[in-house]
């Protein structure tokens, strides 16, 4: 686990603070998931971050992106790159993820402009440990008084060796003590949604997936995140195999009859691009249809990742 994490550590925290010829900002226009994501694309097939990428990464300025209201009880408070969700109820609201380094402040400032107060966070669920997921948590932890830390066995487990093996770099973090431990299963209620935990191992060991009700109007859908998407944390031939598990699980729980999930609140929004989304949703027409409610979108999403997964396994296997 620590050796994997160093990897990680020096192929992209290191990378962030890479200058590039290019500047950051003049990068991408606005957030456009297609390019940002054939960008990523690259670096997974060299293993090496582009200077240019890795410091659009780390700047705020590029990154920036105005708090944005996804359902009637869900706002967006996350960058470009990464998200972060508010998900409100009558009792308290929960925070799903924390972002990192230099969007600490930005993320308490985007929760500011949607008119919560800290004080009313009751949980912070995590997706898993890696530091652009959970690099906030430190810095959030004294200012959410009410608040609980929520995360599987394995992510804590994660985080921890994530922050150890940081420290040193220049861009070094800090992961706050394990608070609650999740399992497969396990069901957080607040203010009558409920917030169902599924360990979904494959982007890491100790990833795990959300779901929860959202809505819209009189309208209520099932939504999830999906704790991680990537394959560049592989361990092995049985990481990969535990991933297609994860994805066929989640496949499962999306076509489930009279009970199915509708929406993906991804964790990285180029992944399914969500910044067009939001622009649809913007101009949606009294009447029409909500541009996140899309199960089919999120099925054709999974299959891509089951083939991609298959592919990587092959190649792991050595065939």
């Amino acid at each position: 686990m620590v050796a994997m994490v160093r990897q990680i550590v020096a192929g992209v925290v290191l990378s962030l603070g890479a200058a590039g010829a290019v500047s950051a900002q003049a990068l991408f226009d606005g957030c456009p998931s297609g390019q940002i994501q054939q960008r990523f694309a690259e670096f997974g097939k060299t293993g090496k971050m582009p200077p240019d990428l890795g410091r659009w990464l780390n700047t705020p300025e590029a990154q920036a992106v105005a708090p944005w209201k996804a359902f009637d009880n869900v706002d967006y408070v996350g960058i470009c790159w990464v998200s972060a969700w508010l998900v409100h109820t009558d009792e308290g609201t929960v925070l799903i993820d924390t972002l990192y380094g230099p969007f600490q402040q930005t993320l308490i400032d985007n929760i500011a402009q949607t008119g919560t107060d800290l004080s009313d966070i009751r949980y912070v669920l995590m997706t898993h440990g890696h530091f652009d997921h959970v690099g906030g948590a430190a810095a959030l932890k004294p200012l959410l008084p009410n608040a609980t830390f929520v995360m599987t066995r394995g992510g804590w487990d994660e985080a921890m060796a994530g922050a150890a093996a940081s420290e040193g770099t220049p861009r070094a973090w800090k992961m706050i003590a394990p608070d609650m431990v999740a399992a497969d299963g396990d069901r957080i209620t607040l203010g009558g949604n409920t917030f169902t935990v599924i360990e979904t191992p494959g982007h890491t060991w100790g990833t795990a997936s959300y779901t929860f009700d959202v809505k819209d109007g009189d309208e209520t859908y099932r939504a999830i995140t999906i704790g991680g998407l990537g394959l560049n944390a592989i361990e092995g031939p049985e990481q990969v195999e535990a991933y297609i598990a994860s994805v066929d699980h989640l496949r499962a729980l999306v076509e489930a009859p009279g009970n199915g999930i509708d929406v993906h609140l991804s964790t990285h929004g180029f992944s399914n691009n969500l910044d067009e989304d939001r622009q649809a949703l913007a101009a949606r027409a009294p009447g029409e249809a909500h541009v996140l409610v899309n199960p089919e979108g999120l099925l054709a999403q999974i299959a891509f990742l089951r083939d991609r997964a298959a592919e990587r396994l092959q190649a792991e296997q050595g065939k």
